[in-house]
């Protein structure tokens, strides 16, 4: 095969990747009734008149299965991150104690469950979507390198690759879908 060909062809499975990497990251923000320090990933803080991620100004950990603390580095954050998480909507009620913030992770109700298995599953469409935007772009792309004169069995072949790679990454997505709905449908 052509470089520009192979070209096309790396750039797609690093598109590929990319969506898969989302996907995965989106996934630990879909809580499955453990306390982890990713599910407040999303929340960011009014530090000083920026809005700043709750990790650059604070400590979380999770004290146990239920529990996640949040020690802010300096005692002047304690009332802007005990706000911000509650603007961040996701559930959860942090309680102030002057020192840090203390939030217990309620556990999930099976409503609760299937709502998480449904973001999941929509996550899981949107990173497909991204798989199948990568087919179609270096799709395109070969067309246009069959169009410049590479010949029509290298441009079949390099088509069938795509094709096979899409396939590999859908598979990928379905299984990490699978791994995560189990994880969130756990008691």
């Amino acid at each position: 095969m052509t470089e520009e060909i192979n070209f096309i062809i790396d750039s797609a499975k690093e598109s590929m990747n990319g969506s898969i990497a989302h996907l995965e990251k989106e996934f630990l923000n879909i809580r499955a009734g453990k306390a982890s320090p990713q599910m407040l990933g999303g929340v960011f803080v009014d530090y000083y008149g920026s809005q700043t991620p709750l990790s650059q100004v604070a400590n979380i950990n999770a004290a146990d299965a239920r529990t996640l603390t949040v020690t802010p580095w300096e005692k002047n954050m304690l009332q802007p991150i005990e706000k911000a998480i509650m603007i961040a909507n996701l559930g959860l009620n942090p309680m102030n104690n002057g020192e840090n913030i203390i939030i217990n992770i309620p556990p999930l109700t099976e409503e609760r469950r299937r709502d998480l298995v449904k973001q999941a599953k929509a996550e899981a469409e949107d990173a497909k979507i991204g798989i199948r935007n990568a087919r179609k772009d270096a799709n395109t792309d070969i067309k246009k390198e069959e169009k410049n004169g590479t010949s029509e069995d290298i441009c079949k072949k390099a088509e069938e690759d795509v094709q096979k790679l899409t396939d590999n990454f859908i598979k990928k997505i379905d299984e990490l879908l699978a791994v995560k709905e189990a994880e969130i449908m756990k008691v």
